[in-house]
């Protein structure tokens, strides 16, 4: 077949649902190179801390709704998201999403080797 489709709660959500939910979709799309996970954070929520070095792979958070911040540890700074931007994030970059909004925030990360 020459695609697959998914649908978000195919697989078990990561992320305990008082907190939102987080679903990769890896696996159910059957991709060989490219990582796609939904995130979705309810006001005060965050991610996991992390980089992703160990993988090599940059990273794109889009903003479907609501708003987001990310924080990036390394430089002190974050970067504030609205709904429908974007941020592209090298391998190196220790990253956290943070939701100090007052909605639910719901994201697309898209992940895949430099």
């Amino acid at each position: 077949m020459g695609y697959d489709t998914a649908t978000k709660t195919d697989p078990e959500s990561v992320v305990p649902e008082e907190w939102g939910g987080m679903w990769f979709l890896k696996d159910e799309l059957e991709t060989d190179h490219l990582g796609i996970s939904i995130l979705e954070l309810e006001p005060g929520g965050k991610g996991k801390a992390h980089d992703e070095t160990h993988t090599g792979q940059e990273e794109i958070y889009c903003v479907v709704s609501g708003s987001a911040e990310i924080e990036l540890a390394d430089r002190d700074e974050t970067v504030a998201l609205e709904t429908d931007d974007l941020i592209r994030l090298d391998p190196d970059e220790s990253r956290q999403i943070f939701n100090r909004g007052d909605e639910r925030a719901k994201l697309v990360l898209v992940g895949a080797p430099r």
